[in-house]
């Protein structure tokens, strides 16, 4: 977590400028015989319409009644200390248990896949059909089914969100560049059909359980339940197994790898295009327990990243990315000298070695070259032999051989392996050679090591790593998977991995194991990894919105424990949680609410431990106060029952009262049909949370009476022309929610609300209501009130609606505890005409009264605890923020006290990268210049041909379809990544609630304007009135505007020098982590000249020449 930053030096100056004018220029008592708003009429102003507004949600949502019922069963209550680290330890529990269930799975999956390979003999000219996920029931012109695309039941199934599946069978993907009646695969398939009982048997044995898949290291994936697989929109499937975090991670032990890139003078054309794919797949295959670094060389040795000059970075998501980027970049000129790139690459991993950083496993060195090597062998026999412990990994690009034998050399003598890359398409396969490599101790040891992933999103509707066209919202998983062994003793010493089983746990249903009810009002549990990266956070935000798409962030899965969690400045929770210890601490919180306009302060105790035999910590939060308490009652099945089966009650979807997502008999249940039929003995099989049922029972009994109140009231007020209120609602700790309509459900102004459509007014997994929230932190009988926007494209942040809410509380031998949260929706109008009546109130003057907000004279405003403006007599300011609107009064009032700023920071945040316009000439296009843009997007087209025509040489017919992938990926990248991650400040304003009232004069220039402010009672609203009449806009407006922390700071302040180092500190910083605990880096049996051998080189010379000119040269003479 960055620091937090000073403001910028002149924005700094400005504010002081300001805030001295106003201090110099304001008093509490009008000056030069200012006319003075009279005090007294606007306190019996704020009195008189506090007191209204407290008569009329008091009546509507039956606060005081409910107060009284809980009144009446006091002596059968009693309220409970919630024991934190008892409770963490539970849910710890629960979570190993359920994990330990996938755990199993999977190794039934590794030993059947052992065994089917064991006893398989590879056949040459093996003929066999099988379920290809891209061809099931394809049919071709005739009617019949084509090739490999046999008749495949598929059924909706609701535990698989619905997708069409096969829950009986298996079907096999494989992406478009693998051949699918290559011997390899065919043989492998066949073998692999083993697994289909096995998966059966797994889902039958624990229905919780969702896909389980193998992934071949030949490139097929064979997944259960069978689907029908869907490819993009071009209609290619580039998904490959081998890609995917679980499989890399699985199959490997972490690593340190340094990167060498040949950027010398004949790598130019086509041959580093080719070369910065090679590097851009290697990255692809790292992950957070792997360590990097890149080098490139020519004359001179360059570290692509400056900042990471003579050290490893963790190859997180953000380090990949930034990399790539990097790698883009790369020129072309002079002569290639390995021998001190080589040089330079051993003495990092031999620092970082002997300095205890970095992986402290395997460490290898890429070399990507066209072949001109020098002066490697007394380098290499300096710093690798005899012991080798670096391997040597050499990649050979392009089509010329003249070099193949010393490159093969070095790898073949570093325990390393060499490959030809000699087009796009062919760098995937070759990559994953490496990977093969490094496998080997673990695969001859036969260590089958358990790998738990770090969070990532997919589609919730569809396989690992894919994004259906049907899905409708994105779920964060972990996969758990377990690598398969040859364990024929002919090949041991080859190592041979066939690939890796696996199986996706949805980290939400994890999350159901802490069910909320236990933990309050404020409370939530949280899961981190070793490297102290958020696996489950309710405050972790993975997607954004661009246009009108969500997307995920470049970054979501590395978000640090320290970015959710920023008041833990000193790390001491997420050092204690990496360290997998169990206890407990305590901090004071400022926690954002309603989208960081407001915010509470919260003192939080946190309790922690870890989930064994995962790389997994779980943390739970429970509030200082009455989040620590519960309150117990007690009451029969039969009374609770009765009060449960009213209409207008509903219960938390997203928790779990009984599960019924086992059961296919179950799964068409609501909760409060599961928990009904549970309750009534007719569905004995049904498991449910009996203590939740214990305290929903006692809520339904206890709210009951609110029906009837409210009944009553609608059949009073449904002849009444001006209707008061929509809805009168309440909830409860248990989940429960019971609403009223006082009119038509056609007339309710904002239909959202208590809907899943508006998350923020319901329970959710994670989160109690807003409106619960809020009033569980105001004083005793105080009230919150809330003004709602439409979200409508045509009335959208029109205020429509405004919500009130009070919490109910109950206090036993000095233990309070929160029973119930109540409120109304309120008309806009009906709290518009309330206001204007209270503000013709004069007190005892006879006559009309002198002074009135409706007059031209005064402008009043009711504002919330956070400065929104509820109230004005300019419709168009209502919702928007007082400082935005009068930039002058809100000044003065933060500057007196009445308001305090508050700080806050979101290091989740997403800004514009920093523009930069070569000439102010630019948008001016003349006509020759769009001619020659339109020519270059041809060349570039025509680029694309050859490019896939030159990858025709390759024995795979489908290949080009990846380098056309490639091509694409590259140049949609760049045009639409718009907003990039970023760290941001922002303020939010609080009323001071021990300041009541104040007055005071601003001057504004010529003038003086003169204000005063009156608390409203019983409420979070303020009362202000001003005098129009002077004009105070030469004091700037007070935003609530986020502004992006700078780590580079403006050359004006710091030398270029210092900047550098401002920037490096922060990339190079390495917070505390934790290694995992397996490690396999050499095996003695371990046979190292299995080493490569030379590629195939079918496509011509000229064929690659072409593109290359193409490429270099049209587009120069274009410009």
């Amino acid at each position: 977590m960055p620091s937090h930053q000073r403001p910028e030096a002149w924005a700094s100056l400005r504010k002081t400028v300001v805030t001295l004018c106003l201090l110099c220029s304001t008093s509490l008592s009008p000056a030069r015989g200012q006319a003075r708003i009279p005090l007294e009429t606007v306190k019996l102003w704020a009195d008189t319409f506090g007191g209204d507004l407290y008569d009329t949600v008091t009546k509507y949502s039956g606060s005081l009644l409910l107060q009284k019922k809980y009144k009446d069963v006091e002596p059968s209550l009693k309220i409970k200390e919630v024991d934190g680290l008892e409770l963490v330890r539970k849910f710890s529990e629960d979570m190993e248990t359920m994990l330990r269930r996938k755990v199993a799975a999977i190794q039934n999956l590794v030993e059947a896949a052992e065994e089917a390979d064991l006893n398989h003999e590879f056949n040459e000219s093996l003929v066999f059909d099988y379920y290809n996920s891209d061809l099931i029931n394809e049919k071709d012109a005739s009617g019949a089914y084509v090739e490999l695309g046999a008749e495949f039941i598929l059924e909706a199934n609701a535990h698989f969100s619905g997708l069409l599946v096969n829950t009986s069978l298996s079907s096999v993907q494989l992406p478009t560049n693998v051949y699918n009646k290559d011997p390899d695969i065919l043989n492998g398939i066949y073998m692999s059909e083993a697994l289909n009982p096995v998966f059966v048997e797994n889902f039958q044995r624990d229905p919780t359980l969702t896909w389980q898949y193998f992934g071949s290291s030949t490139g097929f994936f064979r997944i259960y339940p069978g689907i029908k697989w869907t490819p993009d929109e071009s209609g290619v499937i580039t998904f490959d197994c081998r890609n995917r975090g679980w499989y890399i991670q699985a199959a490997t032990s972490p690593k340190d790898i340094v990167i060498l890139v040949d950027t010398s003078g004949s790598m130019k054309g086509l041959r580093m295009t080719i070369a910065k794919h090679t590097v851009s797949t290697i990255l692809d295959t790292l992950g957070e327990n792997d360590f990097v670094n890149i080098i490139s060389y020519n004359d001179y040795i360059h570290y692509i990243e400056p900042c990471f000059k003579g050290i490893l970075a963790q190859a997180d998501r953000d380090n990949r990315e930034h990399f790539k980027q990097l790698v883009d970049k790369l020129m072309v000129k002079g002569v290639g000298a390995v021998g001190r790139a080589l040089s330079e690459a051993f003495q990092i991993l031999q620092q970082f070695q002997e300095a205890g950083q970095g992986s402290l496993c395997n460490q290898a060195i890429m070399l990507i070259t066209d072949g001109a090597v020098e002066e490697y062998e007394p380098v290499l026999e300096k710093y690798n032999w005899p012991d080798r412990k670096v391997r040597v990994f050499t990649y050979l690009i392009g089509k010329e051989v003249s070099f193949a034998d010393r490159l093969k050399w070095i790898a073949c003598n570093n325990k390393g392996y060499y490959t030809q890359i000699s087009t796009l398409a062919d760098a995937q396969e070759n990559v994953m050679e490496y990977l093969h490599v490094l496998s080997r101790p673990m695969v001859i040891n036969h260590d089958h090591d358990i790998t738990w992933t770090e969070a990532y999103m997919d589609s919730k509707v569809g396989p690992p790593g894919t994004l259906y066209p049907q899905a409708q919202s994105l779920a964060l998983l972990t996969t758990v998977a377990m690598p398969v062994f040859s364990k024929k003793n002919e090949t041991r010493s080859h190592g041979i991995l066939l690939g890796v089983v696996g199986s996706d746990v949805a980290l939400r249903e994890l999350m159901k194991l802490a069910p909320q009810y236990k933990l309050g009002v404020h409370g939530y549990a949280f899961l981190n990894t070793n490297n102290g990266y958020i696996l489950s956070h309710p405050d972790l935000r993975p997607l954004y919105r661009e246009g009108k798409k969500l997307k995920p962030k470049p970054n979501y899965n590395s978000v640090d424990l320290s970015e959710a969690e920023w008041e833990d400045r000193a790390g001491t929770l997420r050092t204690a949680m990496i360290n997998r210890e169990t206890g407990s601490l305590s901090m004071d919180v400022k926690v954002p609410l309603d989208r960081g306009k407001r915010v509470l302060f919260l003192t939080n105790d946190y309790f922690f431990t870890d989930i064994s035999d995962t790389p997994f910590s779980l943390g739970v939060v429970l509030t200082r106060g009455h989040g620590e308490y519960v309150l117990l009652g007690n009451t029969s099945v039969e009374e609770g029952l009765h009060d449960l089966l009213h209409p207008d009650l509903s219960l938390a979807g997203d928790w779990i009262y009984c599960v019924t997502d086992i059961d296919p008999e179950h799964r068409k249940l609501s909760q409060l049909e599961a928990v009904v039929r549970f309750l009534t003995r007719r569905d004995p099989a049904l498991q449910c949370d009996e203590e939740l049922l214990q305290e929903l029972l006692f809520d339904a009994v206890v709210t009951a009476p609110m029906e009837a109140h409210w009944t009553a009231l609608s059949l009073n007020t449904s002849d009444e022309s001006e209707h008061v209120v929509d809805m009168a609602f309440l909830g409860t700790r248990a989940g429960l929610l019971r609403s009223s309509l006082f009119v038509g459900s056609e007339k309710v102004s904002d239909k959202r609300f208590l809907t899943p459509a508006d998350e923020a007014s319901t329970f959710t997994l994670d989160r109690f209501p807003l409106w619960y929230r809020q009033a569980a932190e105001q004083p005793p009988g105080s009230m919150v009130f809330n003004l709602y926007s439409a979200e409508g494209p045509e009335d959208a942040g029109k205020p429509v609606v405004v919500t009130v809410s009070t919490a109910v509380a109950v206090t036993m031998d000095n233990k309070t505890a929160i029973a119930a949260a109540v409120g109304v929706q309120m008309r806009m109008e009906f709290l518009q005409r309330t206001f204007w009546a209270a503000t013709r109130q004069c007190g005892a003057a006879e006559g009309p009264c002198p002074e009135s907000c409706q007059d031209s004279d005064l402008d009043c405003f009711v504002i919330d605890n956070n400065g929104f403006i509820l109230i004005s007599e300019r419709p168009q300011e209502m919702g928007r923020f007082l400082g935005e609107v009068d930039g002058a009064l809100m000044t003065q009032l933060l500057s007196m006290g009445v308001f305090s700023q508050v700080t806050m920071y979101d290091y989740q945040a997403m800004c514009k990268p920093p523009t930069h316009h070569h000439s102010a000439s630019q948008p001016l296009v003349s006509p020759i210049s769009a001619l020659l843009t339109a020519t270059r997007w041809l060349v570039n087209e025509l680029l694309l041909l050859l490019l896939e025509w030159s990858t025709w040489g390759s024995w795979r017919g489908d290949s080009g379809a990846e380098a056309k992938a490639v091509f694409h990926h590259s140049h949609k990248h760049k045009k639409q990544d718009v907003l990039q991650p970023c760290d941001t400040t922002y303020p939010v304003f609080v009323h001071q609630t021990a300041i009541r009232g104040a007055d005071g004069v601003v001057e504004c220039g010529g003038c003086q304007k003169t204000f005063v402010m009156q608390q409203i009672p019983t409420s979070n609203l303020l009362l202000l009135v001003t005098d129009p009449a002077c004009d105070c806009s030469i004091f700037p407006p007070v935003l609530q505007e986020a502004t992006e922390v700078k780590y580079i700071l403006p050359t004006l302040q710091l030398n270029s020098a210092h900047n550098a180092t401002v920037k490096c500190d922060k990339m190079r910083s390495r917070k505390l982590r934790r290694r995992p605990d397996a490690c396999h880096a050499f095996h003695p049996e371990e046979n190292a000249q299995d080493c490569g051998g030379a590629s195939d080189t079918s496509a011509s010379l000229p064929l690659l020449l072409l593109p290359l000119g193409a490429w270099v040269l049209l587009p120069r003479l274009l410009r």
